[in-house]
């Protein structure tokens, strides 16, 4: 999902029981100018295939049950409405949704706080293997990218993902089945190396 999707999903857009996830809207965090500062919007999604039911992976439905569980049990509650919207899932602690922004930010704390840890662990010792800096959109790409080494369908890809047309699908998978094609080949020589033959092509 999007990022303005997943901060716009309410508990209602949550079918635990078909494990589907109904995207029907996004929010959107934007400048209203210097005097009124920045606000939220409901929208709804760039095109009509932006609007789709996502099958729910058990980890998914585990890490969403668990957040209502930690919600319930802190006292925490949504407490903002947008555009007639509200119940959203993803609140801080005083029950005000999230942007953008402030996941970002999040996520590079995460970041850090590991990259400390893997050095304090090395401490010389070895090479260490930090995390790079990236933001909540690569996040998506990634899980594109793992469908693609999976061999999902793309049509299911388009549809999962919410492109309006299969180029952009296709232009990450031949992105993906590049890279996978060389690695196979690696892979491939390997295999002739170890056997001690000799591959002609």
């Amino acid at each position: 999902m999007r990022v303005g999707e997943i901060t716009g999903l309410r508990w209602c857009d949550v079918d635990f029981e078909a494990e589907l996830i109904n995207v029907n809207h996004t929010l959107v965090y934007y400048s209203k100018g210097k005097k009124n500062g920045l606000v939220y919007a409901a929208n709804s999604p760039k095109t009509e295939a932006g609007k789709r039911e996502i099958p729910m992976l058990p980890k998914v439905k585990e890490a969403l049950l668990q957040e209502k569980r930690n919600q319930y049990e802190l006292g925490i509650s949504c407490m903002t409405e947008v555009d007639g919207y509200t119940d959203f899932i993803f609140v801080n602690r005083f029950g005000g949704v999230q942007n953008q922004g402030t996941l970002n930010k999040a996520l590079r704390r995460i970041i850090r706080d590991c990259n400390y840890e893997i050095l304090d662990k090395c401490k010389g010792k070895q090479e260490p293997v930090l995390l790079p800096k990236f933001s909540n959109h690569s996040l998506r790409h990634t899980f594109t990218i793992r469908m693609c080494e999976a061999g999902v369908n793309i049509k299911a890809m388009q549809e999962i993902l919410g492109h309006a047309d299969a180029e952009t699908t296709m232009d990450i998978y031949a992105e993906v089945t590049t890279d996978l094609k060389r690695s196979e080949l690696i892979d491939f020589e390997e295999y002739f190396r170890r056997k001690n033959i000799t591959a002609t092509i």
